[in-house]
């Protein structure tokens, strides 16, 4: 758990996750212009000077309350051993949440047909049709309005099971382009293609650029295509870590750094100039599990040795023949000859068009007209995404990352409901303000008092994201979700070589001895604030270990060998008693069920708590309005930045990224560097 100190309001430097996984922006050292998308070179200096210091305050955690909370019941999976000692991890405790297609009988295919009869015209679907889905860029794990750009995960898998069950729908043609989202997303996607698949309808795959996830996703078809000039990088993946220690020393900026936990590494990016032995060892272990994970799906998706499959990846193949020769792919085509081969399938004359619903417009037919819903039982579905902040602020908008007073809201609702026999709440956070997340924790705590609650994991559930998945009974992550960062960094910047540099003074009159601890940005620590400052952090950081020790019943030596700031895969978490199983959503209702004292074979309905409302940018924006998206994507970025007071508990700086996106990831440098030539 990385928990940055920053400083008051007025002051906006902060770091953020640099993980391509979840998209976020890698660094951020000013507030950008409403018509910039980066901030200008020559503003640099001057936002440093105005980002100078962190604040210090620490976790309202007591050590009676957690004595107080060793009273509630407390249902976790993870095996303990002699004095609390994490034990094996068991994946057969909980149901596996599988996929199972069932027949509908002569009563629910009648009742379905009544339902299409009398459905809104724009359920409307054309019989023989085939579902054409577009995944690309970003994926939200949050539930997307009508009039909202960009995918969402939730109704791109609704879609599929929809379409499963659908009598109007023969099959899926999936477009498969570069995709932005983590690998925890990326599975959750391909198990719903293979689940799709148990329907006996066809799904057929076309991919005109393809790398890792892409091709991930993609085997999982029932036949793959490319066009003859498609651009396939299957070179293998790439993990890196930047430092900015030896720019701000050019520019006479000392970062004081006190970090909690030999594998939190957030404060290196400022403070040193090359990668830790801790980092490197940890960041290895990651790459591994995920390069290990391709190589073990695909080799058992194409029937190959996972030998075979990694030499052909050492060999550099590009050649779309070859990737047809060696069976990587069913053939070379373009889109059209894939549309008549989808024809031809359906039994259709070359001169008639293809029957086709793209994916907006399916996204509205309700599961109710195709019978998936209306059951006794509920289970209520809270999602979670993105920054955390505990309130909002004046530039949020609508999808402004996980708001703690709002979510509250929620799950006091759900609590005081007789109407859910259960919860699952889904989480894709790299973390945020720590203090929204104990009082999120407090909650969801108190929920799990009175209902069985679940927690989901997504791409990532880190730092304040686990802070909130710890007080769920149990926790599901996907075989590569980041999750964990139980650490603590915090700091201040040194400008007094920069002040010197520039002429500038400045004088402070106080009162207390610690007054000047994070105002005094002029000069260095004193030894007695050093000392104070040191041990503020040492005490954040073992409230909130111990805390993750008494939510996972593990004994506190325990949970401090898999803390220190380590960031973990779903599957390394899981053996190592952070996380209960490995799946999806799906596994997730399942346990729930189980949980709830539910036949894990009745069927449940799920009540999502999240639902979208059309603010007014996101509705010009699906008018085709691009400046109003674009306005409305920096007033998330300015809100993230604004809201970042406070003890902040995010993931450690991780960018994970294929090899031909190397040469522009890191766009921090070419900002600097552009800096560095004006001056």
């Amino acid at each position: 758990m990385s928990m940055l100190l920053t400083t008051p309001r007025s002051a906006s430097i902060h770091l953020h996750n640099w993980c391509s996984i979840i998209s976020r922006p890698s660094f951020s050292i000013q507030p950008i212009s409403r018509f910039s998308a980066h901030p200008k070179p020559q503003s640099l200096l001057k936002n440093i000077l105005n980002s100078r210091r962190f604040s210090t305050r620490a976790f309202d955690v007591e050590k009676n309350e957690v004595l107080s909370d060793k009273d509630e019941k407390n249902e976790v999976g993870t095996e303990l051993g002699d004095n609390g000692s994490i034990g094996g991890y068991n994946d057969d405790k909980y149901p596996s949440g599988e996929f199972v297609f069932r027949e509908y009988d002569l009563w629910e295919s009648f009742t379905v047909k009544l339902k299409m009869l009398f459905a809104f015209p724009w359920e409307r679907v054309k019989k023989g049709s085939v579902l054409t889905v577009k995944i690309r860029g970003e994926i939200s794990d949050q539930l997307k309005s009508r009039f909202s750009s960009g995918l969402s995960l939730p109704q791109i898998c609704e879609n599929f099971i929809k379409a499963a069950y659908d009598p109007r729908i023969a099959g899926i043609y999936l477009h498969i382009e570069p995709l932005s989202c983590g690998w925890g997303k990326v599975e959750e996607i391909r198990r719903h293609i293979l689940d799709f698949k148990k329907s006996g309808k066809f799904i057929v795959g076309y991919v005109p650029a393809c790398g890792e996830k892409e091709y991930y996703i993609g085997c999982a078809c029932e036949e793959l295509y490319a066009p003859p000039s498609a651009y396939f990088q299957l070179y293998g993946l790439t993990v890196s870590a930047s430092f900015l220690g030896g720019v701000l020393e050019k520019v006479g900026v000392e970062p004081q750094i006190q970090r909690i936990g030999k594998y939190k590494s957030a404060g290196d990016q400022l403070a040193r100039k090359n990668i830790s032995d801790e980092n490197r060892e940890m960041l290895t272990a990651l790459l591994d599990n995920i390069y290990g994970n391709w190589l073990d799906k695909i080799s058992l998706a194409k029937g190959k040795k996972k030998e075979d499959i990694e030499n052909f990846v050492n060999e550099g193949v590009y050649e779309v023949e070859r990737l047809k020769e060696d069976c990587w792919i069913t053939d070379i085509k373009y889109d059209d000859e894939v549309i008549s081969l989808l024809k031809e399938r359906l039994g259709l004359p070359s001169i008639k068009t293809l029957p086709t619903v793209d994916y907006r417009k399916y996204s509205r037919v309700r599961k109710w007209t195709l019978g998936l819903t209306g059951y006794k039982d509920k289970i209520a579905i809270i999602r979670a995404s993105g920054s955390i902040s505990r309130t909002r602020g004046p530039l949020s908008v609508s999808s402004s990352g996980i708001i703690a007073e709002k979510f509250i809201e929620k799950i006091r609702s759900v609590r005081d409901s007789k109407i859910y026999k259960a919860v699952v709440i889904r989480i894709d956070s790299p973390g945020g303000d720590a203090l929204a997340s104990d009082l999120m924790w407090r909650e969801i705590k108190l929920l799990a008092a009175s209902k069985p609650v679940i927690a989901s994991m997504a791409d990532v559930a880190a730092s304040g994201g686990y802070y909130m998945a710890m007080a769920a009974q149990a926790i599901v992550a996907e075989n590569l979700t980041l999750t964990g960062s139980i650490g603590v960094v915090t700091g201040k910047f040194n400008l007094e070589k920069l002040y010197e540099k520039i002429g500038f003074n400045k004088e402070i009159i106080s009162r207390g001895r610690y007054a000047e601890l994070t105002a005094a940005e002029q000069r260095p620590f004193r030894a007695d604030e050093a000392e104070l400052f040191a041990k503020s952090a040492e005490n954040a950081y073992k409230k909130f270990r111990d805390k993750a020790a008494f939510s996972r019943s593990i004994a506190v030596d325990s949970m401090e060998e898999v803390a220190q700031g380590r960031v973990w895969t779903g599957s390394d978490a899981a053996s190592r008693g952070l996380v209960d199983a490995i799946g999806g959503i799906s596994r997730a209702v399942a346990i729930a069920k189980q949980k709830a004292n539910i036949p894990l074979d009745k069927q449940v309905t799920l009540v999502e708590m999240s639902r979208p409302s059309s603010s007014l940018p996101e509705v010009l924006s699906g008018l085709g309005n691009t400046i109003v998206e674009a306005d409305n994507a920096i007033k998330e970025l300015l809100q993230d930045m604004a809201s970042s007071t406070g003890i902040q508990a995010r993931m450690d700086g991780i960018v994970f990224e294929k090899l031909e996106e190397a040469s522009y990831a890191n766009v921090i440098f070419k900002l600097v560097k552009d800096y560095l030539r004006s001056i």
